[in-house]
């Protein structure tokens, strides 16, 4: 599946904070992007713009496609529970989500080239699907083969985030979805509420 690929300072610079992780170039120019960057004069948004920016930047920071997240959307919207929690739930219970929540990567984009090139197994099994939906109780590891890997050791090394929900053996490399995140427990800086009015229309 397509994935954004441009510039990642430039898109973290549009929400004005770093969605992608540490960004050096960011903290040197934490302003919109453009000519006249943070000189420009800017109108009050809509309140539909403030809802299709709160969308993309829950996009952009879980790496998903319109398509897929739309997909969430409704899933959450069937589910019991408060919709937009349940749809950041759902982001957050992505393979490649909790391999980055892990320390396995430093970067969601990288976890999911780790899923999809078959460095990482969930109960024993090999999966490659970076979108597949983990259980509570589900044990992601670091295959066998890979647990040399340079850049799986180095994340791991400087990783220091610790969540209630994920629990990690450094010595095996792997670890367990102890449960499904609430809400309080998701560092991410989304108004989900927002999506749901936007996707309610």
């Amino acid at each position: 599946m397509a994935r954004y690929t441009g510039p990642k300072t430039k898109i973290a610079r549009k929400f004005g904070e770093a969605i992608f992780g540490d960004d050096k170039s960011f903290e040197k120019r934490n302003y919109p992007p453009g000519q006249h960057g943070n000189n420009r004069r800017r109108g009050k948004k809509s309140e539909y713009a403030i809802q299709l920016m709160e969308k993309q930047k829950a996009k952009y920071t879980y790496g998903i496609l319109e398509r897929q997240f739309r997909g969430l959307f409704k899933k959450a919207r069937a589910a019991q529970g408060i919709t937009g929690e349940v749809l950041l739930q759902l982001c957050e219970s992505r393979l490649d989500n909790v391999v980055y929540r892990m320390g396995i990567s430093p970067s969601r984009s990288g976890a999911r080239q780790l899923v999809s090139h078959r460095h990482i197994t969930v109960n024993g099994e090999l999966v490659n699907i970076p979108s597949y939906q983990l259980k509570a109780g589900d044990v992601v590891a670091v295959r066998e083969k890979s647990k040399s890997l340079e850049a799986i050791e180095r994340s791991l090394s400087n990783s220091s985030h610790v969540y209630e929900w994920i629990t990690w053996n450094d010595d095996t490399k792997q670890g367990t979805y102890v449960s499904v995140p609430a809400r309080i427990q998701i560092p991410e800086n989304i108004n989900e509420q927002f999506i749901v009015e936007l996707y309610s229309k």
